[in-house]
């Protein structure tokens, strides 16, 4: 660890003295609807480092400019479930302070977005994003407390890189972390890997992307992250005072014909989310960390038909999922993962809406079978029209089998919030729904 932290210093010193040759200024500020829409998606393509690099490579955005960007999502949903107060969509937060009875509807704003990205030179980039998502925040009450309603730094980094000069590039801040291929096919919906393994946090990382192979390193901070990011730091605390998690990413892209190329990778993080023991709550300590990887391949035929495939692991089991008080502890504690399938393909190549059509299947897997908890099934059939780049209506209808949420997942002890030898998963919990919405993006 502390030879790639030396590593890791020394790029950074280097690219920030590479970085010093060009003229650091700010000459114009705009808007890049385009750029903006790509940073902003929250579920396609969450490796926003690289996008924000290759879209300098591509000169999508100019050197010198301050880019002002936004995105709103508004939803109208519906959901219908087997088993009264339990809905295991996981674009709702899913409790019973959200969705009441078995039948739900709404008519919201799921989220707001507001980017500002400085292309101080051709070398240096910072990028800051506000966020206010209250479907999905984890303050408490309903989506109207305000708890709530409130708005966050969601990611911000500054980047040092160049790939018209260098291969090499580095990054500091609080960003995603490069593990796996958390990006779905669906217009809105993000797929259960996500929710399951992908990592956000404090942390600097390397990375070399060169001739169709691309390699990063992420030294992230220790302690319980704001996303599957946990590592014990001193005396099993979660105070996150040490650098002291690791993420690594290797891919490369095969080009098979002119319109044909997949690309492989893999992963390992030092420690995710899965490490707590019982009973299980977000962010409290973890005695140990539970290390994790990933596999997964992305097919593109002739820029128009998609096919994605992931999977991903714990090398350990995750203490949590034990539950020590009878019935429930004839399930023994398991190890956790999650698969995701899909495919999309564009109805059309030309003209100002591109229409396109995608189904997905991804699942989260923590438990043994027939355990309450043993499992989430999640099924997509998505479309969505884009306009100009930057703006989309979609609708989506969707399919849940299980429920698992994280919090208590195995139940809890000392009748808080439930009796001892109970848990609100439930594995035949099954709802379905259908969602539709527009994203603007400028």
């Amino acid at each position: 660890m502390k030879k790639i932290f030396f590593l890791l210093t020394l790029l950074l010193i280097g690219n920030y003295a590479l970085a010093q040759i060009d003229t650091t200024a700010i000459k114009r500020i705009g808007i890049n609807p385009e750029f903006s829409y790509k940073m902003l998606d929250q579920n396609q393509n969450l490796r926003k480092v690289e996008i924000l690099l290759n879209s300098k490579k591509n000169e999508l955005i100019k050197n010198n400019n301050l880019i002002i960007g936004t995105s709103l999502i508004s939803i109208v949903d519906y959901q219908h479930s087997n088993t009264d107060s339990k809905f295991g969509y996981l674009m709702r937060h899913p409790t019973a302070n959200n969705q009441i009875g078995k039948d739900v509807s709404e008519a919201v704003i799921h989220s707001f977005q507001l980017s500002v990205t400085a292309t101080i030179n051709s070398w240096i980039t910072s990028y800051a994003e506000l966020l206010y998502n209250p479907e999905q925040s984890f303050g408490s009450g309903t989506i109207t407390n305000l708890n709530r309603n409130q708005i966050q730094l969601r990611k911000a980094f500054v980047v040092f890189g160049n790939l018209n000069k260098s291969p090499f590039y580095s990054a500091v801040g609080k960003m995603d972390a490069p593990f796996g291929q958390m990006g779905t096919v669906n217009p809105f919906t993000n797929s259960t890997m996500w929710h399951a393994f992908g990592g956000l946090g404090y942390g600097a990382q390397i990375g070399y992307n060169k001739g169709g192979l691309h390699a990063k390193i992420m030294l992230a901070q220790g302690g319980a992250q704001f996303r599957a990011l946990h590592v014990p730091v001193g005396n099993a605390t979660a105070v996150p005072s040490k650098l002291n998690n690791l993420v690594a990413d290797l891919n490369y892209k095969l080009v098979i014909s002119d319109k044909v190329n997949l690309k492989a990778g893999a992963s390992y993080k030092k420690g995710g989310a899965y490490c707590q023991g019982f009973p299980v709550f977000h962010f409290t300590p973890c005695e140990e960390n539970n290390p994790e990887y990933t596999v997964y391949g992305t097919l593109d035929v002739n820029n128009r038909l998609i096919v994605m495939a992931s999977f991903a692991k714990t090398f350990d089991e995750w203490e949590g999922t034990f539950n020590p008080t009878p019935p429930l502890n004839i399930f023994e504690a398991s190890k956790v993962s999650s698969l995701s399938l899909g495919a999309k393909y564009d109805l059309n190549k030309v003209g100002k809406i591109k229409h396109t059509l995608s189904g997905e299947f991804s699942n989260f897997i923590a438990g043994p079978n027939g355990a309450p908890w043993e499992r989430q099934n999640q099924y997509v059939l998505g479309y969505q029209a884009l306009m100009n780049k930057s703006a989309k209506l979609f609708v989506e209808i969707f399919r849940t089998e299980g429920f698992a949420p994280l919090n208590f997942i195995s139940g809890s002890a000392d009748f808080d919030p439930f009796p001892p030898g109970t848990t609100h998963s439930d594995r035949d919990a099954n709802s379905m729904g259908i969602v539709l919405g527009a994203q603007i993006s400028f």
